[in-house]
Parts: C-alpha cells; sequence; structure tokens
C-alpha cells in the first residue's frame, strides 16, 4: 500500500485545480492551490490529523477542502476528484510539466486532438497539427517540442527540498538505530545542489548488516533495489533512489570527501595529491608504499595536501582549490548572519497570513525587519492584489499598526513587455521597498529581453530585482538575456539581484551568484513567501548565496537595520 504523505494530498489538491481551471470555474482553482501549497509544507503530517475542525487550521482549508482532505488522507484519493478526472481522461500531472502547456491548453489540446499523453502531444507537434489550432502557431510547436525535450532531461530529478525531506528523515531513523555510529548525507545534496539525482548516505556502524537490514525496512521504502554487505539502494514512492554506504571509522574523512564531489574537484585535489607524491581515493591518503597518512577526517586531507577544506556548496572547480591552496577561502554567509527577508505576500495579495502574523514570525525567527512586498495587479492575474491607485491606501493601512520588527512597506511590481513598471512612479515613491520582477513574455529574443530588463533599471526608485532568470525548478528553463550586462547595470544603479529562496525557483542559482558577485553586485534572499510557514524556506535562498561565494557583505539581509535604511536611502539619491 503507498503511503500517503502531505505531498501525495497536495499534489490531489493541485490536480483539482487544474481541472477546475479547464472548466473555467472561478475562483475554486486558486483556493485549492493555495490550499495544497500549505499542506505541502505544513510541518506536521496531515494524514495523522483525523477531525476536520483541525484540519481547517491549516491556513486556506476551509470546510469542504478539509472534508475531501480527510478523505484522501483515509483512502488515498477522493470521489470528488475521481469524478473530475473523468471529464478528461489526459495525464494532467505530466502534460502541464512540460512549459507553456497549461490547464486551458491541456483541454484545447483534448478536445480537438485527443491528446491525452506527451507521446501523443510529441506526436501532434511534429506533424504540424497544432499549430492550425486557433490561438497556436508554428511557434507554438517549436516551444511545445523544446518543452518536451527539456522534461526529459529533468524528468528523473528531484527539488533540493523534497530530496532534503526524504534523507532528513533516513538520517534521522538511522541515528537512532543502535548500531549507528556516524551518518551523514554527501553527494550532491551536500553540496545544495538546486536539484538532485539520488542520494549518497554514508554511515559508520558497529554491525553492518543490522544497519543495511534495517535501511531497507525503512517505512517509507518503495522498492529495495539492491543489498550488498557494504552497499544497499532503495527507492521511495516518489522515485528518488538512495543508497546506503558501509564506511570504516578511519576512512570516513576521505569518504566523504570523495562521495561528497563534485567530479570535476575531486580530479583537481587528487592531481594535487598525485603530485606532491601521494594517492588518493575514497579510502584514504596514502604513500608510494600504500602507507596510509590521512583519511579520519576531510579536514585532515585537504591539509595534508596543503590546502584549506572548501565548504562543501563550493566545491563544483569554480575556483575554490586555488583559493583553498592560496588560503583565500571567503568566510560564507551563514544563515545566522540572516537579519531579515525582503519579499513576502499576505492577504492584501494572494498570501494566506496578515502582515502582523507574518512580522510575528519573523521576530520569533529573530529578525528585525521584513519587506511586505505585495503583487501589483496591473500585468499579472493574482486575487487580491495592490491596484495602483489604491498603493496610498496600502502604505497608510500598513503604517497604522504597530509590529515588533520594522516593517517595509513595498510591492513587487511587474516589468512591462517595453520596460516600463505596471505601477506610476508617483505611487512608487511612497513605498519603503520596490521589487520588480518579469512576470509575462519569456519567448523573447535575448537582445530584448536584456532591453526590457536595463530599461527597466532606469527607474530610480526600484531596489531589487526579482528572481532574475525567471525559471521554475524542473518545470522552466530561464529566458534569454544577457545576464553580464543586467549584473553591471545592477551595480551601476545599486539594484539588488534576489536570490529567491523558495524552493521552486532558487534563483539566482550558485553559479549565476558568483559571476554576478565578481561583477560587483549586491544581493537581496526573498522567501516569495505566501504564509508564514513559509518564511523558514530562507535557508534555501542562503544555500543559494553559499554556493555563489557570497560573504555577509555582499548580502544586504546580514545589515543591521539602520545600516539598511542607509542602504535604501542612498538608493533613492
Amino acid at each position: 500500500m503507498i503511503k500517503i504523505t502531505n505531498k501525495s494530498i497536495a499534489q490531489i489538491l493541485y490536480e483539482i485545480a487544474d481541472i477546475l481551471e479547464m472548466q473555467n470555474i472561478g475562483f475554486k482553482p486558486r483556493a485549492y492551490r493555495r490550499a495544497a501549497r500549505e499542506v505541502e509544507e505544513y510541518p506536521e503530517l496531515v494524514v495523522g490529523i483525523k477531525d476536520e475542525k483541525q484540519l481547517e487550521q491549516i491556513p486556506g482549508v476551509g470546510e469542504s477542502i478539509a472534508e475531501k482532505i480527510r478523505e484522501i488522507s483515509e483512502t488515498g484519493t477522493c470521489e470528488y476528484y475521481e469524478q473530475l478526472k473523468k471529464t478528461i481522461p489526459a495525464d494532467i500531472v505530466n502534460l502541464i510539466r512540460i512549459e507553456g502547456v497549461g490547464p486551458k491548453t491541456i483541454k484545447k489540446l483534448y478536445d480537438e486532438l485527443g491528446i491525452k499523453t506527451i507521446k501523443d502531444l510529441e506526436k501532434a507537434a511534429k506533424e504540424k497539427k497544432i499549430q492550425k489550432l486557433e490561438g497556436f502557431k508554428e511557434k507554438s510547436e517549436e516551444n511545445i517540442l523544446k518543452g518536451i525535450k527539456s522534461f526529459r532531461k529533468r524528468s528523473d530529478r528531484f527539488r533540493l527540498d523534497e530530496a532534503l525531506h526524504y534523507s532528513e528523515a533516513v538520517v534521522q531513523k538511522m541515528k537512532r538505530h543502535s548500531a549507528t555510529l556516524k551518518i551523514l548525507c554527501a553527494g550532491s545534496l551536500r553540496r545544495k545542489k538546486e536539484s538532485i539525482g539520488d542520494l549518497d548516505i554514508l554511515i559508520v556502524s558497529k554491525d553492518p548488516g543490522e544497519s543495511m537490514e534495517y535501511f531497507t525496512r525503512l517505512p517509507d521504502v518503495s522498492r529495495v533495489l539492491g543489498k550488498g554487505k557494504t552497499k544497499a539502494t532503495i527507492e521511495f514512492e516518489t522515485g528518488l533512489q538512495a543508497d546506503l554506504r558501509i564506511i570504516d571509522g578511519g576512512s570516513w574523512g576521505s569518504a566523504l570527501q570523495y562521495f561528497t564531489g563534485d567530479k570535476a574537484h575531486n580530479i583537481k585535489v587528487r592531481k594535487i595529491a598525485i603530485k606532491k607524491g601521494y594517492k588518493l581515493n575514497e579510502y584514504g591518503l596514502f604513500t608510494k608504499k600504500d602507507k596510509s597518512i590521512a583519511g579520519r577526517t576531510e579536514d585532515e586531507i585537504y591539509k595534508k595536501l596543503g590546502m584549506r577544506t572548501p565548504p562543501p556548496e563550493m566545491r563544483r572547480d569554480s575556483g575554490e582549490v586555488e583559493a583553498a591552496q592560496r588560503g583565500t577561502l571567503p568566510k560564507l554567509v551563514s544563515i545566522k548572519d540572516i537579519r531579515g527577508d525582503f519579499h513576502m505576500h499576505t492577504t492584501f495579495s494572494d498570501g494566506i497570513n496578515t502582515v502582523e502574523e507574518m512580522a510575528e514570525t519573523a521576530w520569533r525567527l529573530g529578525y528585525k525587519y521584513v519587506a511586505i512586498t505585495e503583487h501589483n495587479t496591473e500585468g499579472l492575474e493574482v486575487a487580491g492584489g495592490i491596484d495602483s491607485k489604491d498603493t496610498p491606501k496600502y502604505v497608510d493601512e500598513v503604517k497604522s499598526k504597530k509590529y515588533k520588527v520594522h516593517v517595509l512597506v513595498g510591492l513587487e511590481v511587474n516589468v512591462a513587455k517595453d520596460g516600463s513598471l505596471t505601477v506610476p512612479d508617483k505611487f512608487l515613491k511612497i513605498l519603503d521597498f520596490v521589487v520588480i520582477g518579469v512576470h509575462s513574455h519569456f519567448r523573447m529574443t535575448e537582445s530584448d529581453m536584456t532591453k526590457r530588463i536595463l530599461t527597466a533599471f532606469e527607474n530610480p526608485y526600484v531596489n531589487v530585482f526579482a528572481h532574475p532568470t525567471g525559471r521554475l525548478l524542473l518545470k522552466r528553463d530561464e529566458y534569454d538575456f544577457d545576464f553580464e550586462a543586467v549584473c553591471k547595470k545592477a551595480r551601476e544603479k545599486n539594484i539588488c539581484l534576489e536570490l529567491n529562496a523558495h524552493p521552486e525557483r532558487l534563483d539566482l542559482d550558485g553559479e549565476h551568484s558568483q559571476l554576478a558577485k565578481s561583477l560587483g553586485c549586491k544581493f537581496a534572499i526573498g522567501t516569495d513567501s505566501h504564509s508564514t510557514t513559509q518564511l523558514e524556506n530562507i535557508k534555501y535562498g542562503v544555500y543559494m548565496a553559499r554556493r555563489g561565494w557570497l560573504e555577509k557583505r555582499n548580502v544586504i539581509n546580514t545589515m543591521q537595520y539602520n545600516e539598511l535604511a542607509k542602504f535604501l536611502k542612498d538608493r533613492e539619491q
């Protein structure tokens, strides 16, 4: 029997929303998506909540949705969902993962061409049937085929937050087992790469056989793909695979260094070992006569090689080996350095919690300030967003109340196709904080998109450029633009680039952040939260910052409030 998780419940709610949108139902899709988002990120196991009244305490979950969640928790599905599926028997789950293919597109393709699967979609596009439909062009087919190709490249990967969810659960359970002496997840997860192929879990055990047996019988395991004396491979219901490797205590550090990677980093480190007359592998650092001289810790190995230990997030052959040899590794920003959050939405737009609730949660997290950046309605379909003319009323209402943290009143403003902002300057000037972002027309040419962004940067009230590449992890590729030109203009205008910490974005990623840092840019981490529970996603932004070599001085979230106020004032001038 498949175990029911918060994610599996949320997936059904998302699908209900998609089908309702296909049927042109008004507010219901938004309600189901809001509930799905909250269920997916709810800190407790929703399936264990039997009382519907208690379910209704989850933000965004009303009486009707609570009833369906209870039914899904008990049976794995609900009658309402099963009836809706009969109205359009297409593979919505996968079709909607193709970039540019939304619920209404799926319905039109199903109604007019009988397309049910990705295979059907690809065949129709290659046979040029789609461009003959009203509202579609030859370019539409080209984009669909590109989307299918991109989907297949990423279909066996998982978001960082999803992989962390499983790895943390496994590691905690294994830690409690009596045979476990040491355990840690290595690989791309330890490097905090934004998407993960599989998990590499290392363990030192006083009873390897018992550890293997316990690992392969964990509750979330759907299949055991292999089990030997030193390695076992399991698969979870989602398809994510995990390897458990038994490590000798004397080789813990060398195994950790080897299995953390990445490959290019390890190759370069091994070459250094060879030049010094050593051999380095997962079992240790050895002389030519096979005498072990290091292996218990990573620090021991790197020190023997004349290097400092690069933080795992940096290990991708991006200059960290050379910096480790020179002793010039940066002191990376950490979660302890964060004093605020610069991107969140409340009940003023499409958020679930009030400004007061968001501010209270921020205070509990130890923050000194937050920026409330509601959606601006012009150019973006968002329920309850702020219309430009209502900006003064919104500002006054937020500022009329007292909070335990400094609350900056702002907007997330859309960058129109021509680069103009969808809120007039007379309203922008009364805001404390202005975040701008590209939310439409993603298929522009590189030169046109670059010109669009650079034009927007000319506005004197802009503070932050949100989710700069526009990508959605494992869903939508970044749009084409001259990133270096945008960075240089951002530096010139003192506009911060956002590290959007929402698990679906992680934009900028480490590679872009490192390049932007080298060009002198400043950064703002924002969770893009729509509820209090999402504020803790700030850690994902910090992970990307660390992958990008960022230090405290590069990230404005680390400023004291007085320093931040001066920084923002200087920008206005």
